[in-house]
């Protein structure tokens, strides 16, 4: 891109949505409808035509790192005469409430699965890491539930640094969105997959702790290559406010629900609710800890208002 005389120099290589489609013509989508709808988020409005010319191309990008993983393992392998193990190669998608980031995690994990090898992927979501909330209510955080200090950092990191230690089996907490809780004794195995997706707000965060001190080891460390899902935040407020309503009309009307006192409100009191949650919780996290990690992420998708992908940015290597 010029710009008067000079040149703008950018660690990214920007690609329209038809240049990014280009890089995967020939390949076949391995998802259809029926598929698609099982793995899309309630309000990310995505089809397979999206599919075909984003996020197909981006797993056939990740399958060359992963092969090229494993080539320069084999020959390190050779090298040094060791015959140890190959660990999980492990990527971040990372980005708003709101923005399709599970979606994005999600299509990555079936996409990557349908490589050739057929290798085993696993996907984790940091959510079962957030602290419960009893201890959230103990420490005045509930209100503040999806901010850097409501996870339990220390196990996010020991549970990477076992799997990229090559530990056999691992366990990760499960979170319930329904009773907005974590669910007590229950567990996600991780058993040495090829390939490990982690999904959640602030994976790419670098941050001192709640206590002011910096942490030796940080989640990105572990990390092979990571993704920012990425769009204006006028943009994501009004995805959040969607979603909300449609939620109100479905998961809300549970009984059982944490949020089922929202259920009866009118739309009108619906929108003001979700717009005072958005200014209050996650436009903060947005803008103060979520955002602020993008230029740390090795590509970001970059979403219009229809939330389709407008523009791929790659970082350079």
């Amino acid at each position: 891109m010029t710009v008067g005389a000079r040149t703008q120099i950018s660690p990214y290589a920007a690609f329209d949505r038809s240049s990014w489609r280009a890089l995967a013509a020939g390949s076949t989508l391995p998802l259809d409808e029926a598929g698609l709808r099982a793995l899309a988020s309630l309000g990310d409005r995505i089809d397979l035509d999206e599919v075909a010319t984003v996020y197909l191309p981006l797993a056939r990008l990740l399958d060359l790192h992963v092969t090229a993983s494993r080539r320069l393992w084999a020959a390190q392998t050779s090298f040094l005469g060791d015959s140890t193990e190959k660990v999980p190669y492990v990527i971040a998608v990372a980005g708003s409430v709101a923005v399709g980031k599970s979606t994005t995690a999600r299509l990555l994990q079936r996409l990557l699965a349908a490589a050739p090898g057929s290798p085993r992927v696993d996907l984790v979501t940091t959510d079962g890491f957030l602290l419960s909330n009893a201890a959230l209510d103990a420490r005045g955080l509930l209100g503040r539930k999806g901010f850097p200090e409501s996870y339990d950092r220390r196990a996010l990191v020991r549970f990477l640094a076992d799997v990229k230690s090559g530990r056999e089996e691992v366990f990760a907490p499960v979170y319930d969105h329904s009773s907005y809780d974590i669910v007590p004794g229950a567990r996600q195995t991780v058993d040495h997959p090829d390939i490990l997706v982690v999904e959640g707000l602030n994976v790419l965060q670098a941050g001192s702790r709640a206590d002011g001190t910096v942490p030796e080891v940080f989640l990105s460390d572990f990390f092979d290559f990571s993704v920012y899902v990425d769009a204006a935040e006028h943009d994501i407020q009004q995805w959040y406010v969607d979603r909300f309503l449609s939620l109100r009309r479905t998961a809300f009307a549970d009984s059982s629900a944490y949020f089922h006192r929202f259920a009866g409100l009118t739309d009108e009191q619906a929108r003001d609710t979700a717009l005072g949650i958005w200014n209050v919780v996650n436009g903060p996290n947005l803008r103060s800890n979520i955002a602020p990690t993008r230029s740390r992420a090795r590509l970001v998708l970059q979403k219009s208002a229809d939330h389709s992908v407008r523009r791929v940015l790659l970082r350079k290597l």
